[in-house]
């Protein structure tokens, strides 16, 4: 193993400066995935188990979202929340059982709710409640993209080294070439945060700027087949 002076953030900008590996590159139809843009982690105000890394992240999402909307792309949110009893938690919830716990986000809870800040089409966005770190597990996702004839898998929300590492990784298993959009993703201390996006980029996806991402999504022509 090698060792290191550097920080997390010093070598993630080495890595994403001078990048050892090819891009998997944008494919030729992509899917916006938002995951876990609600109050628990978003609202640093009102919960300790919320973060915020760029001020900026819920702009850009939403001009994502739109920017998908206005190509006819799907545009997908995903949150978590639980049982009463959170038995449907599983395992995931038995470490700790405080009123800030996992397992404790209820349904119609306030902490279950999305961002107030998010521009949400609640009549044509997808929105799944997850019970795991993966956007793909035991959801409904997989199906949407097939239907929907998607390749490209693009990433937003939290955290960057829980739900949004997770999916990306099954992302990437289930062959969908994966773009995490570097300020559209968040994490609750920097260490975590840009060691995923190291990890990330050197294995299972392309790490790129909102501004390379909205380029593609501008460029893109609408297609079916």
């Amino acid at each position: 193993m090698e060792s290191s002076n550097l920080t997390p953030r010093e070598y993630y900008a080495q890595i994403r400066a001078n990048p050892a590996r090819a891009k998997f590159g944008f494919g030729r139809k992509p899917a916006l995935v938002n995951i876990d843009l609600q109050k628990a982690y978003t609202r640093t105000d009102l919960f300790k188990t919320a973060y915020e890394t760029d001020p900026k992240q819920l702009d850009y999402v939403n001009e994502l979202a739109e920017l998908c909307r206005s190509k006819g792309l799907p545009v997908v949110w995903t949150h978590v929340e639980y049982m009463d009893s959170g038995e449907d938690c599983g395992v995931w919830g038995t470490r700790t059982n405080t009123p800030d716990s996992l397992q404790n986000i209820k349904h119609g809870s306030e902490r279950a709710e999305f961002d107030q800040r998010l521009n949400i089409d609640f009549k044509r966005d997808v929105i799944y409640n997850k019970l795991m770190p993966s956007a793909f597990f035991e959801t409904p996702l997989q199906s949407l993209l097939t239907f929907h004839r998607i390749d490209t898998v693009l990433l937003t929300g939290g955290s960057t080294s829980g739900c949004v590492r997770a999916s990306c990784v099954d992302s990437l298993s289930r062959g969908y070439r994966t773009v995490v959009v570097e300020e559209g993703v968040a994490d609750k201390h920097e260490i975590p945060h840009y060691a995923n996006l190291c990890d990330m980029l050197l294995k299972y996806a392309d790490v790129e700027s909102v501004s390379t991402v909205k380029k593609y999504l501008n460029d893109y022509t609408p297609r079916n087949d």
